[in-house]
C-alpha cells in the first residue's frame, strides 16, 4: 500500500484559489440575479407558474451571495474566522440552502417543462399559481430539514480566530461522511435522476412529434443545455469529490495515507469554487424563461441611435442662432 505523510497535503491551496472565485461570483451573481429578480417583479401581473420557481431560485442565490464577503475575509485572513461560531454555522447553512434549493427548483422547472410537452391537456390545465407556491414552500421546507443536521456538527476550531469548516472537525468526520452520503442521495442523486427521466422522455417526444412548435423545441433544448452545464460544471464534481475527500480524511485519521490524498484535496477545493458558480450561472434561467429579460437590453441597443440623434437635435436647437445684418 502506498502511503505518504499528511504534511504533503497542500492546505494553502484553498486560501489562494477560493477568494478570487468568490469575489467574481459575488459581483457577477449579485448583478445578474438583481437584474433578473427586478425584471420578474416588474412583470408580476404577468407572472407564470414556472416563474414562481425561477423567483425562488433567485432568492436562494441572493441569500448565499450575501454571505460571500465574510468568506472572502476569512480566506484573506489566512483561514481565521473572526465572526463567531453561530455565524459560521449560518454561513454554511445558507450555502446548503442555496445548493440544494437550486437543485430542487431546477427539478421543479424540469418537471413543469415535461408536463407542458408530454401532458399538455390532462395535467397542465389543472396546475395553478397556488400549486406552484405550495410546491415552492415544500421545497424550502425539505431543503431546510435536510440541511439542519449540518448545523449540529462542530464548525469552528480555536478561540476567536479559529477555523470555519465547510464540513466538520476531524473528530466527527466519520459520522459526517455518513450524513454527507445520505444528503447526496436525497438532495442530489434523486433530483438528478428525476431530471434525466424528464428530459429523456421529452427528447423522445420532441423527436417523434413534428407537430410540436419549433419555438417550443428550441426553448426546451436551450434549457436542457443550461441544466447540463450546471450539473456538469457545478453539482456533479462537487458531490463526488466532497465525499471522496471526506473518505480520505477518515483514512488519515486512521493513519492511512494514500498518494492521491493531496490530489483529491486540491480537486475538492476546485469543485468548491465551481459549485459557487451556480449562483452566477442560474440567471441563465431568467434569460430563458422570462422573454422580457433578454429583450430589454436588445430594445435599448436598437433605440440607442435614435436616442443619440434626438439628443443631438435637441441640443442644437437649444443654442441661439446668431443674427446677421439681413435679419435686422
Amino acid at each position: 500500500m502506498n502511503t505518504t505523510s499528511c504534511k504533503e497535503v497542500s492546505f494553502d491551496f484553498a486560501r489562494k484559489f477560493l477568494p478570487p472565485v468568490l469575489i467574481l461570483v459575488f459581483i457577477v451573481g449579485l448583478v445578474a440575479n438583481g437584474w433578473g429578480l427586478n425584471s420578474l417583479l416588474q412583470n408580476w401581473k404577468k407572472l407564470k407558474i414556472i416563474n414562481v420557481f425561477v423567483l425562488n431560485l433567485g432568492l436562494a442565490d441572493i441569500l448565499y451571495l450575501l454571505t460571500l464577503p465574510f468568506l472572502v475575509v476569512y480566506y484573506f485572513m489566512d483561514s481565521k474566522w473572526i465572526f463567531g461560531d453561530v455565524f459560521c454555522k449560518i454561513t454554511r447553512f445558507c450555502f446548503n440552502l442555496n445548493l440544494y434549493g437550486s437543485i430542487g427548483f431546477l427539478t421543479c422547472i424540469s418537471v413543469y417543462r415535461y408536463l407542458a410537452i408530454v401532458h399538455p391537456i390532462n395535467v397542465m390545465g389543472r396546475l395553478t399559481l397556488t400549486h406552484s407556491v405550495v410546491i415552492s414552500i415544500t421545497v424550502w421546507f425539505l431543503v431546510s430539514v435536510q440541511s439542519l443536521p449540518d448545523m449540529f456538527y462542530t464548525k469552528t476550531y480555536g478561540n476567536n480566530s479559529g477555523k470555519c469548516y465547510d464540513t466538520t472537525h476531524k473528530k466527527y468526520v466519520e459520522d459526517y461522511l455518513k450524513y454527507s452520503l445520505g444528503r447526496t442521495l436525497t438532495g442530489f442523486c434523486i433530483p438528478f435522476l428525476i431530471l434525466l427521466g424528464c428530459y429523456g422522455h421529452v427528447t423522445v417526444v420532441l423527436c417523434r412529434k413534428n407537430a410540436i412548435n419549433k419555438v417550443l423545441k428550441q426553448r426546451c433544448l436551450k434549457l436542457l443545455f443550461i441544466l447540463i452545464l450546471l450539473f456538469s460544471v457545478c453539482y456533479i464534481p462537487y458531490h463526488v469529490l466532497k465525499n471522496i475527500n471526506l473518505w480520505s480524511r477518515v483514512l488519515s485519521k486512521q493513519s492511512i495515507w494514500h498518494h492521491w490524498c493531496n490530489g483529491v484535496y486540491i480537486a475538492h477545493q476546485i469543485s468548491r469554487g465551481l459549485v459557487c458558480l451556480n449562483s452566477a450561472l442560474n440567471p441563465l434561467i431568467y434569460l430563458h424563461e422570462n422573454e422580457d429579460v433578454p429583450s430589454q437590453p436588445r430594445h435599448v441597443l436598437q433605440r440607442a441611435p435614435c436616442m443619440f440623434k434626438c439628443l443631438f437635435l435637441s441640443k442644437s436647437r437649444s443654442f441661439p442662432v446668431p443674427q446677421t445684418a439681413d435679419d435686422v
